[in-house]
């Protein structure tokens, strides 16, 4: 009897120690375990973000690079094609003046310089290039005494380089010309060729200044309907195309009939 009352005492007392010992090993496998394990998992899930974010991230980054220089490059692309049409601009421009000066060449308007205009008779008719100085306001203490003959020979040599196309030589040899004899009955035509020779090289202020200087310096010259005309040229080139309108209407104004007056008036619908 006694002894059934032990066993039942120690089962009642072994009991609770067998279900306390059970519950923390039973929480702790299971609790810290799957806590670990779910930590794993977090851990696992914060690597698997990780891994999955820096890849994300980093590739993004180089998406964001490559908009970038692509934008970089179509910007430098579109001044690139900008530069060029620059260039194929001031080429054709080129060609123009050239072309224009070969026309000028080819149609007579050389021969009339060497030939009828820088005639004596001509050069009398052509705003007085020698005796009136006083009255075109081109008295000068510099250059030497008139001779025809050598003035031709000066003017002529200046005139060839033209027809050869070398505009540098040809330019110093009129602005020669002009220092040595500014009085001479070729001087006029030789400011006139001086301003074509400037822009056909593109010397649009040098080009400018000459053709102005010839009716300021012969008021009654052939060639002043011409060099005004092309004043306005070179001011429409430069952007002043209101001093261009102006010089265009004093064309019209006062060369009614000259072809420089009806070129005149073409280039004042086309700025207008």
């Amino acid at each position: 009897m006694r002894m059934c009352q032990r066993v039942v005492t120690v089962m009642a007392l072994s009991l609770p120690l067998a279900v306390w010992a059970q519950v923390p090993v039973q929480d702790g496998s299971t609790g810290n375990g799957g806590g670990n394990s779910n930590a794993g998992y977090g851990t696992s899930g914060a690597y698997a973000g990780g891994g999955v974010q820096t890849p994300s991230t980093a590739q993004g980054m180089l998406f964001s690079q490559l908009q970038q220089m692509q934008q970089e490059i179509a910007q430098l692309r579109g001044m690139l094609e900008e530069q060029q049409n620059d260039i194929q601009r001031l080429k054709k421009e080129g060609l123009e003046r050239y072309q224009d000066l070969d026309k000028r060449l080819s149609s007579g308007a050389a021969a009339g310089a060497a030939g009828t205009q820088n005639s004596p008779a001509a050069g009398a008719s052509n705003g007085a290039g020698g005796s009136s100085a006083g009255d075109t306001g081109q008295a000068q203490a510099s250059g030497e005494p008139a001779d025809p003959a050598k003035e031709k020979l000066f003017y002529d040599a200046a005139f060839d380089l033209i027809k050869a196309k070398d505009f540098d030589k040809a330019s110093q040899a009129f602005a020669a010309f002009l220092r040595r004899y500014p009085n001479s009955q070729y001087a006029g035509n030789a400011q006139y060729w001086l301003g074509e020779v400037n822009l056909a090289k593109g010397d649009l202020q040098g080009a400018g200044q000459a053709f102005a200087k010839v009716s300021q310096s012969y008021p009654q010259h052939a060639k002043v309907p011409d060099s005004l005309f092309k004043l306005a040229d070179v001011e429409i080139r430069l952007g002043n195309n209101d001093k261009a309108k102006g010089i265009l209407q004093q064309v019209i104004a006062q060369y009614p009939g000259t072809s420089a007056a009806q070129l005149a008036q073409r280039d004042l619908q086309r700025i207008q």
